[in-house]
């Protein structure tokens, strides 16, 4: 088969799928819905694969597909770029997806709205497809846009649930926030280099590398006042602080989506948008500090918020945030390749994580509330073993994928000489020991300790899609979930436990990028870091010394002791500081502000203008005003009307003396 047909095939193949479950679904039934749905992605991560091992061999296209429109001289156009940053994004994001559409299967099998779920996760797939694949800024903003919209559809999916519809506006609204941003970095691209063409915008960057940004009032550097605009787009997609606080309300929507966007795919578009775009980065040292800095903030306050929520899927996603925050460290030390290698390796064991969750809720009855479970690990073997391989990934374990990538990311900062490394640096390092004591505190009191399950059980939000029933009655048990459920799991525990191991070397210092990534010579990160690499095994000999082994070690012993020895000290601790407590249950207060001045403000703005400019400008001054002044002005010249002669003759004389008085003054 022709390799173009093969580039078409891979995101259209999801977009077939969407539109014949979304549209025939009734007709096809349920069984056929996810037969066609699942298929064709099988067919998008094939077509992915031999796309993959062709451009391994040295084969690269950048081209259109077709033009859209043009408008003078500008030409808007659907374009590919098929290289080795692309086709690593396209194997993720195929991969992840399909996965995801098998276990929607057993997660999803009594929901109502089942053909429709199919139809959405498809086209997010075909959504996410066109933004990885994009050769331009207008097709990338397609999928940036496209991707959001079918985030905002599935989040709010029960839209019988008023949380979920809550959290669905917030996503959306939050991520017009950073959209608007991104969409003022690519209008700055378009009016300055004439084309959205990223090789002809890449090729002339240094061209404008001193130049002052066409920006009224202010003397910005033209590069950095663009980096930051389409950054400010990724800290909406990717939540970024301060525009994080969408992501953890995103559970609201069924576990198979978190797993999908909003820890494998949708949220990693920001990373990957910088790493596409590090030509114009490197040009500019204040952007790239801006991007440390905000990711170090991101990696160390988010991963504070995991250690006090009780919510299975809420305590995942804080560490999404947290994870992201590394990736965009990275980003930020010019270690683009270190930052994508995150992404991968996280896609794989956070949506382990999800989906683990996701199989844990299942045999709970749609109990999130981690304070419900514990012992679980004799009732449910595969997703015990597979939740614990997830773990150890994510906090670092030596030989495990997690500790590769992150164990690089903390190097490369520490190498970095940027404003603002020094503080990445104490963020990346403490962030270990947090993500552990998180991560391992979430997997004690789940899967060992007291049975606590079938007994009084604590309040909680209604997260789960069955409000009538949430967890175990007194006497029932958990069972392992049906092997829809943990095949995933197995599946995706494998490249959690080996990818690392495997690609670190290639990826990162192999040469693999090749020219999809750029570095300046002026950041030698990447190769100091090569200097210091002597092979995947000598990298974990090395990570015994260093602190963030021990940190990531102090914090398992700590959530062990903590919530396994002596649960009470929690409690102490809890009491004790209780106004810390206070400050990160409230989320530091961020969505607090948010809703009093953002949505407060709107909502006093809007009344201010309804009552006056509505009320008593509009109606009462222009309407209603117009047609007093009329009527006033009607009444006295009715007084005129008496219908007598002579008045009227007084009239007719009295005008004809001002006439001729007028005309013998001028």
């Amino acid at each position: 088969m022709d390799m173009h047909t093969l580039y078409l095939i891979v995101p259209l193949a999801p977009l077939v799928g969407a539109i014949a479950a979304g549209l025939f679904g009734k007709w096809l039934g349920r069984t056929w819905s996810h037969r066609i749905t699942i298929a064709l992605v099988g067919v998008s991560f094939a077509a992915s694969v031999a796309i993959f091992q062709d451009v391994m061999a040295g084969n690269t296209f950048n081209g259109p597909v077709y033009t859209w429109l043009t408008s003078g001289d500008t030409s808007f156009q659907v374009g590919f770029l098929i290289d080795r940053l692309t086709v690593m994004m396209m194997l993720v994001v195929t991969f992840v997806s399909l996965m995801v559409h098998i276990y929607t299967i057993g997660y999803m099998e009594e929901d109502p709205g089942y053909q429709r779920f199919f139809s959405y996760i498809s086209l997010f797939t075909f959504s996410m497809l066109m933004l990885v694949m994009a050769n331009n800024f207008m097709q990338l903003f397609f999928g940036w846009e496209a991707v959001g919209l079918v985030s905002y559809l599935l989040i709010g999916f029960w839209y019988t649930k008023p949380t979920a519809i809550y959290a669905n506006l917030k996503a959306f609204l939050v991520n017009r926030v950073g959209d608007f941003g991104f969409l003022l970095g690519i209008g700055l691209v378009l009016m300055v280099f004439g084309t959205l063409d990223y090789a002809s915008v890449f090729a002339n960057a240094q061209n404008y590398a001193n130049d002052i940004a066409p920006i009224p009032g202010v003397s910005w550097n033209l590069l950095t006042a663009i980096c930051i605009l389409l950054f400010i787009g990724a800290m909406g997609k990717s939540a970024q602080f301060p525009l994080h606080v969408w992501l953890p309300d995103s559970m609201e929507g069924p576990t198979p989506i978190s797993a999908l966007i909003h820890a494998a795919t949708m949220v990693t578009a920001g990373i990957f948008m910088v790493a596409r775009m590090s030509p114009l980065f490197e040009l500019s040292d204040t952007a790239l500090s801006f991007v440390m800095v905000i990711g170090a903030i991101t990696a160390l306050f988010m991963g504070f918020l995991g250690i006090i929520q009780n919510d299975i899927k809420r305590v995942v996603a804080y560490s999404t945030l947290s994870q992201l925050g590394y990736m965009t460290v990275a980003l930020g030390a010019s270690a683009y390749s270190v930052a994508v290698f995150h992404l991968m390796t996280h896609a794989f064991f956070k949506a382990l994580l999800f989906l683990a969750a996701g199989s844990v809720i299942i045999a709970m009855h749609h109990d999130q509330d981690i304070r419900n479970m514990g012992g679980l690990k004799k009732y449910m073997p595969i997703t015990w073993i597979t939740s614990l391989i997830g773990s150890l990934a994510l906090i670092g374990t030596p030989f495990f994928s997690g500790f590769y990538s992150k164990d690089s990311i903390i190097e490369a900062v520490s190498l970095s000489h940027l404003p603002g490394s020094g503080f990445a640096y104490a963020a990346v390092v403490l962030g270990v020991f947090v993500t552990a004591f998180y991560s391992f505190r979430m997997y004690f009191l789940v899967f060992h300790g007291e049975e606590r399950f079938g007994k009084a059980h604590h309040g909680h939000d209604d997260h789960g899609h069955d409000a009538h029933h949430h967890g175990l009655a007194p006497g029932q048990k958990p069972h392992e979930t049906s092997w829809v459920v943990t095949l995933p799991l197995v599946l995706l525990a494998i490249p959690s436990v080996l990818i690392g191991y495997v690609a670190i070397e290639p990826m990162l210092y192999g040469g693999f990028f090749g020219d999809a990534v750029f570095i300046a010579e002026n950041h030698p990160v990447m190769h100091e870091l090569q200097q210091e690499f002597h092979g995947a095994f000598a990298m974990v000999l090395h990570a015994f010394f260093t602190l963030p082994f021990w940190f990531a070690l102090g914090g398992v012993v700590a959530a062990w002791y903590f919530y396994m020895k002596n649960p009470a000290i929690p409690e102490m601790i809890k009491k004790q500081f209780g106004f810390l407590y206070t400050l990160l249950d409230q989320k530091y207060y961020f969505d607090r502000f948010n809703d009093w001045f953002f949505a407060g403000g709107a909502r006093g703005a809007s009344r201010t203008l309804w009552k006056f400019g509505d009320v008593k400008l509009i109606d009462g001054f222009f309407v209603n005003g117009a047609a007093k002044m009329i009527g006033m002005f009607s009444g006295v010249l009715r007084g005129f009307q008496t219908g007598y002669v002579y008045h009227y003759a007084f009239w007719m004389i009295l005008g004809v003396s001002l006439l001729l008085t007028v005309r013998t003054w001028f």
